[in-house]
């Protein structure tokens, strides 16, 4: 972990990072309801809003259309992943360096590590030349922390989660992107084992507004540092309304209400 308050990624200590990975992780299903977010433009024009400190993508989209963003988006390069269709033990192939990733103008990488699988050993090993490699330049690394696999009965487990923040840390994270462990108490416990890395919630499936800025809301007042979240902004008819509150509750502080309120 290194001080990242300088960064492109983070805005007053915090970071909202819109995620687009769900082509390779999750497969079409996810555009079902909005088949126009197909073309990852769309949702580049959604990382354009201010509230969106980064947007974490895999290569061939960074390849094809962050250049046309690359002066209203900082970019995030997830470099590993696999898709759904893998039916093996949680493992994510690395699909691309941090140095080719740097070329194309990155400004932190991301990495999944599934602590807890079969293949944690090597997605460890894995993850220590990444991280490495973007100290080399100077890019914050912001783990994907999501303990899986076999043995792991509950992933969402408070003492699960706090494991998980703790690995990103023991690890070299300067991130670490975690699922809300079911309780203001519990996510307090996970940043404390945080120690001074910055630990961002996963938004998850699609939600009512309410349910999901209410999560945040509890997220931050517990010391969380932001969101990573993808479905539950862009699979809304109007991103730009979410993101407008989640702008509030993240960085101005406000309750669910409040934002809710202010953006109607």
């Amino acid at each position: 972990m290194i001080p990242i308050d300088d960064s492109p990624i983070v805005r007053d200590g915090k970071s909202l990072i819109l995620a687009m990975d769900h082509g390779l992780e999750h497969g079409p299903v996810d555009f079902e309801e909005v088949p126009e977010k197909l073309d990852p433009s769309t949702v580049f024009e959604t990382a354009t809003h201010d509230a969106v400190t980064a947007m974490a993508v895999q290569k061939g989209i960074a390849e094809g259309y962050y250049p046309s963003y690359e002066d209203d988006v900082n970019l995030l390069a997830k470099v590993n992943g696999t898709s759904n269709l893998w039916m093996g033990e949680y493992d994510s192939a690395v699909n691309w360096s941090v140095d080719y990733a740097a070329e194309i103008g990155a400004d932190a990488v991301g990495f999944t590590l599934y602590g807890g699988s079969n293949h944690e050993v090597e997605m460890a090993e894995e993850f220590r030349d990444v991280q490495e490699a973007a100290r080399e330049h100077d890019l914050p690394v912001v783990m994907w922390s999501y303990p899986r696999g076999q043995g792991l009965k509950n992933d969402t487990k408070p003492e699960v989660i706090s494991y998980a923040t703790r690995i990103g840390l023991e690890l070299g994270a300067d991130i670490a992107k975690v699922k809300y462990p079911g309780s203001p108490e519990a996510m307090e416990h996970a940043c404390t084992a945080a120690g001074d890395m910055k630990v961002v919630m996963s938004g998850g499936s699609k939600t009512s507004d309410y349910e999901f800025l209410s999560t945040v809301e509890a997220a931050i007042n517990a010391g969380a540092k932001g969101l990573a979240v993808g479905r539950n902004v862009w699979q809304r008819e109007n991103p730009t309304r979410i993101l407008d509150a989640l702008e509030q509750v993240i960085f101005e502080e406000e309750t669910a209400d409040a934002a809710l309120e202010a953006t109607e």
